[in-house]
């Protein structure tokens, strides 16, 4: 794949070979200048991609973030605001991902700390954060479908999970 594609198409792969590279031709140093601070720009293309990655993350949380809500709080009108939120954050991750966002991703982590974000949000509600799972039930692909998303099938497997993991060996 060319540079142009894979900016094109994964800027956290571009950004980090772009990187690579740089960091390459300071240590070859023949031709280049000295006030090229190669190093630096190389970090600063770096941090493109890792800033576009740690996007995708927050959208992804949100996502988790909404869902928790949806299961601890049943009341319909709370929920159809829930599922707005859900699907918009749901077109920004779509637009957000790349390829190798997917394969670094590690969900639990996400997940992780959206249950610490939907636990702070209830409980300045008074409302605590129910049948939600310690671990994640979900691959996020299934949240990057071009659809709005049936939250009663999401919100199940949720419980299902939160039971399995409740249940005695």
């Amino acid at each position: 794949m060319s540079d142009v594609a894979d900016y094109d198409t994964d800027i956290l792969l571009w950004s980090e070979r772009q990187a690579a590279l740089l960091r390459d031709l300071k240590a070859r140093a023949g031709a280049v200048p000295n006030e090229l601070d190669l190093e630096n720009v190389a970090e600063e293309i770096e941090s493109v991609g890792r800033a576009e990655f740690r996007a995708f993350e927050s959208y992804l949380t949100q996502i988790f973030v909404h869902l928790m809500k949806a299961a601890s709080n049943a009341d319909p009108s709370l929920r159809t605001d829930w599922e707005t939120e859900i699907l918009n954050f749901q077109i920004e991750a779509i637009k957000a991902v790349t390829p190798s966002m997917l394969h670094r991703l590690d969900v639990q982590d996400v997940w992780k700390y959206a249950t610490l974000k939907a636990r702070n949000a209830l409980k300045r509600y008074g409302e605590s954060l129910d049948g939600v799972p310690a671990f994640c039930p979900f691959e996020p692909e299934i949240f990057l479908v071009d659809s709005v998303l049936d939250l009663a099938p999401l919100l199940d497997a949720m419980r299902q999970q939160a039971e399995r993991e409740t249940r005695p060996d």
